[in-house]
Parts: C-alpha cells; sequence; structure tokens
C-alpha cells in the first residue's frame, strides 16, 4: 500500500529551497513525517501542503508539505479511486503550516474511469471540483503503466510537464478516459516513481 503513494507523490512533490521558507513534512514508507522548516530554492516561490488518503484493505492519511514551483503547485483534487489527492498552495513565509482540506466526496454527478490492474474499465465517481477525466502514462526503468480517474482542471493541467510522464491527457464529460486495459502492472511502477520523488 505505501509503494502506491509513490506515484501520488510524483504529481505533488518537487522541492526546493532559498529565498521562501515553507513548512517540510516529506512522509516515509509509513505514511509519518516530523514537520520542520526548510528555506526554498530559487524559482520555488509557493508551499504547498497537500493530503493523500488511501482506502482499500486498509485505509491510510498522509500528509506532504513542502516548496514548489508555481507551474506545479495547484489547488485541486485528483481521485484515482483507492487513493485521493487534495492540495492547496500559498506564497507567504510557512504559509503551509495548516494540513490541507480532507478530499471531497461529496458526488459531483461526474464519472471517470479508473484503473485497477489488470484492467481500466472501473467506473469511479468524481467528487467536488473534480470536473474532468485524466489518463497518464509513465514509463520508469523500462516498465511502463498507466492510471486514470477524476481530477480539477488545474491539477491535470500542472501533472503534463512531470518529468518521466509521458502522456497526461484530460478530457471533459462522463467515462471520456476510455477504458482500455493496460498490460504492465501498475504495482511495478511505483518504486522507481518512489526513487525519483524523493532523491530528484
Amino acid at each position: 500500500m505505501d509503494l502506491q503513494v509513490s506515484f501520488v507523490l510524483l504529481f505533488i512533490l518537487f522541492t526546493g529551497g532559498y529565498s521562501l521558507n515553507c513548512t517540510q513534512c516529506i512522509p516515509d514508507l509509513t505514511g509519518t513525517c516530523i514537520e520542520q522548516t526548510e528555506t526554498c530554492f530559487s524559482g520555488f516561490s509557493e508551499c504547498i501542503s497537500s493530503k493523500v488518503k488511501i482506502t482499500g484493505v486498509s485505509t491510510m492519511d498522509i500528509k506532504l508539505k513542502t516548496c514548489a514551483l508555481p507551474s506545479y503547485c495547484q489547488i485541486g483534487n485528483m481521485n484515482l479511486g483507492d487513493i485521493k489527492i487534495s492540495s492547496s498552495c500559498c506564497s507567504t513565509d510557512n504559509c503551509n503550516d495548516k494540513d490541507a482540506p480532507d478530499p471531497s466526496s461529496t458526488p459531483n454527478g461526474k464519472q471517470c474511469y479508473s484503473c485497477n490492474d489488470p484492467n481500466c474499465s472501473n467506473v469511479l465517481k468524481c467528487s467536488g471540483n473534480e470536473d474532468y477525466c485524466v489518463k497518464a502514462t509513465g514509463a520508469f526503468g523500462g516498465v511502463s503503466a498507466t492510471v486514470k480517474g477524476c481530477v480539477s482542471k488545474s491539477v491535470c493541467d500542472a501533472a503534463t510537464s512531470v518529468p518521466n510522464v509521458a502522456d497526461v491527457t484530460c478530457c471533459q464529460g462522463n467515462l471520456c478516459n476510455s477504458a482500455k486495459s493496460f498490460t504492465q502492472s501498475f504495482m511495478l511502477l511505483l518504486l522507481p516513481l518512489f526513487s525519483y520523488t524523493l532523491f530528484h
């Protein structure tokens, strides 16, 4: 379960340091972290606070706080079925000391496909401001995987420039993100993603 978080963090974790001070909370593999202040690198002019909620066999709540590039720091939600993420951004010293709001659970009437290895034909009910469907494909260490779900347009726009994610598409309209199966295991992608996220 902790490996699933790695893929999610790739979309929301771009750290740095030198002018702005942000609260930092980088979770370990257990989902816990120790909050401290970090000085952001030049160009990293936003502080981000994100909350990840994982459901399924067990439930886990994870929070993440750090510096971010403005192009990656977007307010909104992502819903991949068993994984839901909410993010908020701000631009003053330690303005991200409060946790991001819980991901919305109020259905908004929209539906998108989501993936559950080995297929992507699950119908997911979108919530809150998740007004677009997303499909993202990545390749890491020769392993490719696809994720699908509901997303806020602002988050999807930011995800289009994430390194190693070759194809991110967003669309409006129920079930517009296709139900085709994928062949590579989603779980195989997560360990390389986790390593990339934390060390680059």
